[in-house]
């Protein structure tokens, strides 16, 4: 089972650093320096995004595609985390560690896509991950997954 669950995480990390900097978000080259790359991409607004995608999902005045896509993949793209976290590090157990542990992952991740100009810093993509995350972390302490696991 361990090594299933291992080979498992394999493909979803390699799938996560796809989606999050290889993907067609944002871009490398650019005239902009990286203050201005910063400025102009950036949203430090919370659930901004979120109303916006909310808003435009039931007046139809957008690709209905568009934010499906991100708030559903943005919830959904962390969930797993919440479950192999606390498998394979045993000290991320508790919701408080885990939920440190989240906060600074998702930061790192999200400034690294800004400083390589492969994404944006939106810090409710930021919400959602780590909304995601706490689902699959209570997903995780279920009794039916700790005896699936035993």
């Amino acid at each position: 089972m361990k090594v299933v669950i291992s080979l498992s995480l394999v493909f979803y990390l390699f799938a996560l650093v796809v989606l999050l900097f290889f993907g067609t978000r944002g871009y490398i080259w650019t005239d902009l320096t990286l203050i201005e790359y910063i400025k102009s991409s950036s949203n430090f607004v919370p659930f901004k995004t979120i109303s916006t995608f909310i808003r435009v999902f039931f007046d139809g005045s957008m690709n209905m595609d568009i934010p499906i896509k991100n708030l559903a993949g943005n919830f959904i793209m962390f969930l797993p985390m919440g479950i192999y976290l606390p498998y394979f590090i045993k000290r991320i157990n508790k919701a408080s560690v885990f939920s440190i542990s989240m906060i600074i992952l998702l930061f790192v991740i999200e400034v690294t896509q800004l400083v390589i100009r492969r994404g944006s810093f939106d810090i409710d993509d930021f919400i959602l991950n780590m909304f995601g995350a706490l689902i699959g972390f209570g997903i995780w302490k279920t009794k039916f997954v700790q005896k699936l696991l035993k």
